[in-house]
């Protein structure tokens, strides 16, 4: 097969949602279309003993809830499919935002009961100002939620999406029947507690008496809203989903397998092939011979039992090829890669090649940051993968002295992963850690005690907010060091930050010394 057939093959998305809404549910039901797996997992269930795919850490399967972005591959109907599985819990958003930069579309999870929740408007409002495609799966008709005009609106009203429906519920709850594909015109019937693949029964013409066969008397409503949803609502036209200005919308049940065969057979007809990016220099195209790609992810100790890290890289453009030396442009060396795996969440594979749009895994002995670009001998930087300033803040005290090198190590690696963030108080001495979420001390303190064998104990700090500092003028930026010295910090790169204590700190400090610039994301 062609290299440029290669690219039409892929399609690499993202499915997002607020916490619970049915995402990983719904991954698990993608890959069991794509024979992936053969037996979906339940995220969280005292009668299913098999856990989420997606979901493999153990503070996962015992919360039930994503708190890193799986990797997952399968093919279907001939095509290269990526799924990337995000953490909804907004304590690991930057994960999530992060992982938005390595797809070309995603599928946003509403529950139907919930409508659009905040974790939704956040994360959507990120695709939106990137202009990625969207597509919307209303999850749970088999539960009483919204009526459906009702969650059309407040989904254009608090995403600010122009929507369109590609399938519209026939009632929802106890009485829930199924749903009609406005895509290809045909009929499909839920059964309860039915995991099987449900067939359609084609209806061009809803006045047809046949209908009534099959759904009685809401035969008639149907009929009554689909008009109004024509009368209303855009007509679909792929172009516009693909520039991101109208966004599809799919009815059904992930738990019980229902309505996720429609929402797949029309993404793969509809969603993007891979997408250029723009860099440091120019813009990337993927039909370029060369090959590019930018690290979005590190996770640590994926396999406990041999302690390897892996760089999650993003195939921009050219061909990747196992054992061929690659430009690392931050170090300014040439790196070889021997065993680069493709991904089933924690289960990885050993890859000879892979095609824009490809996320391949590199095991790493420290030479990868979040952000850092391979290429083929160009220099040139991917943008648009920042750190975020923390909103919350601890101090870490090792709680075990025989421990102190597995703490230090565990943090190290930890950090690198972009979960969180470490400063050291430059008078102190002291280790700070900066999060977005509380729930990540937790994650952080669990993994460092499973993971490395090391314990640590928290101990509370006032502060705001962290700023990285740089000036052209050294005088001032060094009056600022001497007068600032108990509130400045260095990262683990090394650079400054002022640890500000309270708004008012922040807003003097910036009024006093206009020659410093303060940062708030670590991309600059």
């Amino acid at each position: 097969m062609g290299f440029l057939d290669e690219i039409k093959q892929r399609r690499t998305f993202a499915i997002i949602s607020h916490p619970d809404a049915g995402k990983t549910t719904l991954t698990e039901k993608l890959l069991l279309y794509g024979g992936a797996i053969q037996v979906a997992g339940a995220v969280k269930s005292n009668k299913i003993k098999k856990t989420a795919t997606s979901d493999w850490m153990e503070i996962e399967r015992q919360r039930g809830i994503s708190v890193a972005t799986s990797v997952m591959g399968f093919d279907y109907k001939g095509l290269k499919i990526n799924i990337l599985d995000t953490p909804g819990h907004q304590d690991f958003a930057e994960d999530t935002y992060r992982t938005l930069t390595a797809v070309d579309s995603v599928i946003v999870v509403i529950d139907v009961a919930k409508g659009v929740e905040p974790q939704t408007e956040k994360l959507v409002k990120v695709c939106r100002m990137r202009n990625t495609p969207i597509i919307v799966f209303i999850n749970k008709l088999d539960r009483p939620g919204k009526d459906a005009f009702e969650l059309l609106d407040e989904i254009e009203q608090k995403l600010n999406l122009k929507v369109t429906p590609l399938s519209w519920p026939i009632n929802m709850g106890q009485h829930f029947k199924g749903v009609y594909s406005i895509y290809d015109r045909s009929l499909y019937l839920f059964e309860p507690g039915k995991q099987h693949i449900e067939k359609g029964v084609a209806f061009n013409d809803l006045s047809n008496s046949e209908l009534k066969n099959y759904i009685g008397d809401d035969a008639k409503i149907l009929s009554e809203e689909l008009q109004l949803v024509e009368g209303v609502y855009p007509k679909f036209e792929v172009d516009h989903y693909l520039d991101g200005s109208i966004c599809p919308v799919f009815f059904g049940s992930a738990l019980n397998n229902f309505g996720v065969k429609e929402l797949l057979d029309c993404f793969i007809e509809i969603a993007p092939t891979p997408i250029g990016h723009q860099t440091s220099a120019r813009f990337i195209a993927p039909d370029e011979n060369q090959f590019t790609g930018f690290v979005f992810k590190i996770h640590a100790n994926m396999d406990p039992n041999h302690r390897d890290r892996i760089a999650f890289v993003r195939v921009v453009s050219g061909r990747f090829e196992r054992n061929k030396p690659y430009h690392h442009v931050r170090l300014n060396r040439k790196i070889k890669f021997a065993n680069p795996t493709a991904f089933m969440a924690q289960k990885k594979s050993i890859l000879e090649e892979a095609f824009p749009g490809d996320i391949i895994g590199l095991y790493d002995a420290g030479n990868f940051k979040i952000g850092d670009t391979l290429t083929e001998g160009e220099l040139l930087q991917y943008k648009g993968i920042p750190s975020f300033s923390p909103e919350l803040f601890r101090y870490v005290e090792n709680a075990d002295p025989m421990k102190s090198k597995q703490l230090a190590k565990g943090l190290d690696q930890l950090m690198d992963e972009g979960v969180a963030q470490l400063f050291t108080g430059k008078s102190s001495g002291r280790k700070i850690i900066g999060t977005v979420g509380t729930l990540q001390f937790e994650v952080i303190q669990h993994r460092l005690l499973h993971e490395y064998g090391a314990s640590c104990r928290y101990e509370p700090i006032t502060l705001y907010k962290t700023a990285w500092i740089t000036s052209n003028n050294k005088e001032m930026l060094a009056d600022f060091k001497a007068r600032k010295a108990p509130y400045l910090a260095f990262d683990k790169e090394g650079r400054d930050v002022f640890l500000a204590d309270s708004p008012y700190s922040l807003e003097t400090s910036m009024e006093k010394y206009p020659d410093i610039q303060f940062h708030f994301t670590s991309e600059f």
